[in-house]
């Protein structure tokens, strides 16, 4: 798949050639700033007039199509794009609006789209240069993706935006954003990546295929890679793992990823865990035909390990960072697993399984329980585990609860960043007793109430005492209705939280 490119230009704005220059405006605001007021001035007030007739108001997600009214304008076209009220401004408005330019571009079939950065006049320093830099390539190229890697008919037309020009002035700090835009298109890449394995369908997306992709990122750069067949999970005592996959035809599979980045830290690596179900039929609780395609998402938490720990190596990050990927198919046959069953686990306590369709915490049991032989300074992981988070929080937020508070802070504060946010839930021990089991030493699941903080519970009881958190993305990893800068389908969140996260975590 091609990814839009990006260049970052020293030119005025007016003076550059583009099919398509995208002006960021504030709403409420009469009169243009930086290079659209000289824009305006060459256009004899084109933009005054259209902003004092309201023609345009610079609201959030607002765009309009503009025909510069000079020659001396070099811009074939003019996008002018609201980020809402100046007061309200911030770097996810800021996302939103780009990919509102590069939907306006597409419409009208443009190849590439300039962004000046007249508009951050006023702004506090730290929304301006290298954060702007990074939101203008992260969401462009975002923005870009496409899920259509299996249809012989590519796109409508076959034009598509496939260059951005950041334009600069000689007061810019040209490192700086250059950094930013570096940074930025790097974890936008990694999630487009993993926003491209969540939509490969269950027949083509299996373990095998998993581990294949994993282990071309271990090639590209040069990670430690171990993959664990059956007979290997057999002998390592994965029978959590094991027993979900019993059902299908598909061999499990155990993916394990090491890298070590120059000037990582002393003690222990941070631990990356995600859920790899290929397909969730269910098992013999088998889910509604009604919308079971979806569960092709049900690797969405393998699939943003997996490109983190690419962007976290392409960018050299000083971390020491280990990524498992339990993964399995959850389908119905004569040797699944039954509700009733009791089964094993690596960390040898035993579950009743009472609802085979929470598999996504019986293999993450076996994932998490491994994570410990490392002894790790964090462990995260990330599962499309409860429909009861989407009841919660439906698509806006992603469920967080760990065992350590300042771990969960950090996570926050990434999802802050990102625009992948999180909302921390509670693991209190008055819930604990809902997972009690009257045969075995615990049940894998607790009934409705809360059943996202009782899936949580259950993942708690298998990292030992490692700082720990867990991210439930079941409403967040795809969406029918997307941001701007998204399309339907795969968001690969939370890649760049995670990304996000271990750069934090490596520059303190």
């Amino acid at each position: 798949m091609n990814e839009l490119q990006y260049t970052i230009v020293a030119a005025e704005s007016s003076r550059y050639e583009t099919p398509l220059l995208a002006l960021p405006h504030f709403e409420g605001e009469s009169k243009p700033r930086g290079e659209a007021r000289e824009i305006d001035q060459l256009t004899n007030g084109q933009l005054t007039t259209i902003l004092e007739r309201g023609d345009f108001k610079g609201k959030g997600d607002e765009a309009l199509i503009v025909y510069p009214s000079s020659p001396e304008v070099a811009a074939e076209r003019i996008v002018l794009i609201g980020l809402g009220r100046q007061e309200e401004y911030s770097i996810e408005k800021l996302r939103r609006a780009v990919g509102t330019a590069v939907r306006q571009g597409e419409r009208i079939g443009a190849t590439s789209v300039a962004f000046g950065l007249g508009f951050q006049e006023g702004l506090p320093a730290e929304l301006t240069g290298a954060p702007t830099a990074q939101a203008i390539t992260e969401a462009a190229t975002l923005a870009g993706w496409e899920p259509g890697a299996f249809k012989t008919k590519k796109g409508a037309n076959g034009r598509k935006l496939i260059g951005l020009t950041i334009l600069i002035s000689e007061d810019d700090d040209e490192e700086a954003i250059e950094s930013g835009a570096h940074y930025g298109a790097t974890v936008a890449r990694a999630e487009n990546f993993a926003r491209t394995l969540q939509s490969a369908p269950g027949n083509t997306c299996t373990p095998t295929f998993l581990a294949e992709e994993a282990g071309k990122i271990a090639e590209e750069y040069g990670l430690g890679l171990t993959v664990f067949d059956r007979d290997a999970l057999e002998r390592e005592g994965m029978s959590a793992l094991l027993a979900v996959a019993r059902g299908s035809e598909e061999d499990p599979r155990m993916i394990i990823l090491e890298y070590r980045g120059e000037g990582a830290p002393e003690g222990g690596p941070l631990v990356l865990v995600g859920k790899g179900v290929t397909f969730d039929s269910g098992g013999i609780s088998i889910k509604p035909s009604a919308g079971m395609e979806d569960m092709k998402y049900d690797m969405s938490g393998a699939a943003a390990v997996l490109a983190a720990t690419m962007a976290v190596a392409e960018l050299e990050l000083p971390v020491h960072l280990i990524t498992i990927v339990p993964s399995t198919e959850n389908l119905p046959s004569g040797k699944s697993l039954k509700p009733g069953d009791i089964i094993g686990s690596h960390l040898g306590k035993t579950i009743e399984v009472i609802n085979t369709d929470a598999e996504g915490r019986l293999i993450l049991a076996d994932a998490l329980s491994y994570a410990q032989r490392y002894e790790p300074s964090a462990i995260v992981d990330a599962a499309t585990l409860t429909g009861a988070c989407v009841i919660a929080l439906g698509h806006h937020a992603t469920g967080l609860m760990g065992t350590d508070q300042a771990l969960v802070d950090q996570l926050f504060a990434a999802g802050e960043t990102t625009g992948e946010r999180c909302w921390q839930l509670p693991l209190w021990d008055e819930f604990r007793p809902q997972l009690d089991s009257d045969f075995a030493d615990l049940k894998n699941v607790g009934g409705r109430p809360a059943g996202t903080i009782t899936a949580g519970l259950f993942l708690k009881e298998f990292v030992g005492d490692f700082p720990w958190a867990h991210l439930d993305i079941a409403g967040t990893a795809y969406r029918d209705s997307p941001v701007p800068y998204m399309r339907k389908g795969a968001t690969g969140t939370p890649t760049r939280l995670f990304v996000e996260w271990v750069r934090t975590r490596s520059t303190h």
